[in-house]
């Protein structure tokens, strides 16, 4: 017995040598591991400080609200706070989607997307309110956003200047909107994306019928501003949509047209 304990003991030793060298080793490994990832994440994370995408810059618009009624304060606040979420959002895609797409990424992707959601929740407050005082003008200037870059970078496209074109004061005669022609604009359409283009296509003409029907309705009513601010201004709010997604469908199977933005705006003819 004597002579088979130290065998035995030399065969544990052994044993808890291997264990401890494989232990050492897997020591080793996962520091080796763990370095070369927190190098990794330090370079990736110097690539974003010198990507900078910069920042989103909105109007504040409670500045501007008039006194706002009991009954619509809740609902006002709360699309305040959907607006600073909106803007939030835009700042995070700016980060993930840095270095994306050409020039005009930023403008298409980002800012006209945030700007239609301004557009539609600065809609309600203004709704909110009118329903017991009288509903706020003009508000919709107050939707396009643009972009602090970093870096001295350039900044996004300016959106183009409103049309003031309004009736003369004391002028009876309501006049109608001309607005640019779309279709002619655009180009192949492809035909899975016909029928989707041809209804925003109608939807168009509806809305400059709807906007005529309103001069009509309205004349006389309001100040030298009461048209673009009334009609013409939310009528371009509604073909900036209507056609955003025209080119948001053909885009899905070709290329996407771009510049389109620019026949949003329509003129008032006396």
């Amino acid at each position: 017995m004597s002579r088979a304990l130290p065998k035995y003991n030399k065969r544990r030793v052994v044993v808890i040598g291997g264990a401890s060298a494989m232990v050492l080793s897997a020591a080793v490994i996962a520091g080796s591991a763990l370095a070369g990832e927190t190098s990794k994440s330090s370079g990736q994370n110097a690539t974003t400080k010198a990507a900078s995408p910069g920042t989103v810059n909105c109007p504040a618009v409670a500045p501007s609200l008039p006194a706002i009624p009991a009954s619509a304060k809740a609902e006002v606040d709360r699309n305040l706070t959907l607006l600073n979420t909106q803007i939030a959002e835009a700042n995070k895609r700016l980060v993930d989607t840095v270095g994306q797409g050409g020039a005009n990424f930023v403008q298409n992707a980002i800012l006209g997307p945030l700007k239609d959601k301004r557009v539609a929740t600065i809609n309600r407050i203004a709704t909110a309110i009118g329903r017991t005082a009288a509903k706020p003008v003009g508000l919709d200037s107050l939707a396009p956003c643009k972009l602090n870059a970093a870096g001295g970078g350039a900044a996004a496209t300016p959106s183009a200047p409103a049309n003031t074109a309004a009736p003369a004061a004391g002028s009876g005669a309501a006049g109608t909107i001309s607005c640019p022609d779309v279709a002619s604009r655009l180009p192949a359409i492809p035909a899975s994306a016909k029928a989707e283009v041809d209804r925003n296509l109608a939807l168009l003409n509806t809305q400059i019928n709807e906007a005529n029907t309103r001069l009509v309705n309205t004349v006389g009513q309001g100040g030298p501003n009461f048209v673009q601010n009334a009609i013409l201004g939310p009528l371009a709010d509604k073909r900036v949509a209507t056609i955003d997604r025209i080119a948001i469908s053909i885009g899905r199977t070709a290329a996407k047209p771009q510049g389109l933005g620019t026949l949003a705006t329509c003129t008032l003819n006396k």
